[in-house]
């Protein structure tokens, strides 16, 4: 892996991205000549198996990181990806300190961390092996999502987890969580996320949002987000298809 994707994540470069959830590797080779920095791959929500996050890597991974959200903040999901050669992963639902020390102890070797060693695609297969546990600490980004009530509240100490490299906001699921799905324009909802902006400017933690706009995603570089991933496979295509249909039809 010769990404400097965490460096550049760390240094507070912004960086654009889109989000992958069909099961095709072509979907992704597509969106790579689309011109994006990095490719958030959805391995928790939607039909992406690990066979699919695995032809995605083989046929984009050395052309741009690819980020992979795992489906959960445990071990083994964390580790499978990795070996499979991701340039980073996004874990959903972290929030305590504890859960964010048990993540960067998944993603990382000893002495940082326990992941698990094995020969996979990351190591070319025992080929690269010795290579790839000198780097690995070094190169790959951990990424946990802020998108409880609780992770708000305990936001402070979550930063303080040395390890984790960028603060993933969720809108949609932190809305959820106080009682407002949905609502994220909500002043409750809009608190709790200034709370978590606040928070991590104060502690020079990069932050990451999704959006479908691109007048969203500029409003929250503006802020200070530098993580940013606009859009969605499936909405890019079905947009792109109305908006071909109404050129025709007018």
């Amino acid at each position: 892996m010769n990404h400097n994707f965490r460096s550049q994540l760390r240094s507070g470069e912004v960086l654009i991205g889109t989000m992958i959830t069909l099961p095709t590797a072509a979907t992704a080779e597509i969106l790579v000549d689309a011109g994006f920095d990095w490719l958030f791959i959805d391995g928790e929500h939607g039909p992406l198996e690990l066979s699919d996050i695995l032809s995605i890597l083989q046929a984009v991974g050395h052309r741009l990181p690819c980020v992979v959200r795992v489906p959960a903040a445990e071990e083994v999901p964390i580790k499978k990806v990795l070996d499979l050669g991701a340039a980073g992963i996004i874990v959903p639902q972290v929030n305590t300190s504890k859960q964010a020390a048990d993540v960067v102890q998944f993603a990382r070797y000893a002495p940082e961390g326990q992941r698990g060693v094995g020969l996979a695609r990351a190591h070319r297969y025992g080929m690269g092996f010795q290579e790839y546990l000198e780097s690995a600490n070094d190169q790959i980004a951990v990424i946990v999502q802020a998108e409880h009530r609780l992770a708000v509240e305990n936001i402070d100490s979550i930063l303080q987890v040395d390890g984790i490299d960028a603060i993933q906001l969720g809108p949609y699921d932190l809305s959820a969580s106080l009682g407002k799905m949905g609502q994220i324009d909500d002043p409750v909802v809009v608190s709790a996320m200034d709370r978590i902006t606040r928070a991590c400017q104060s502690a020079g933690m990069p932050l990451g949002h999704f959006a479908i706009s691109t007048e969203t995603s500029k409003a929250h570089i503006e802020k200070g987000y530098t993580l940013i991933s606009i859009g969605v496979d499936t909405l890019m295509l079905g947009s792109a298809a109305k908006h071909c249909l109404k050129q025709f039809h007018s």
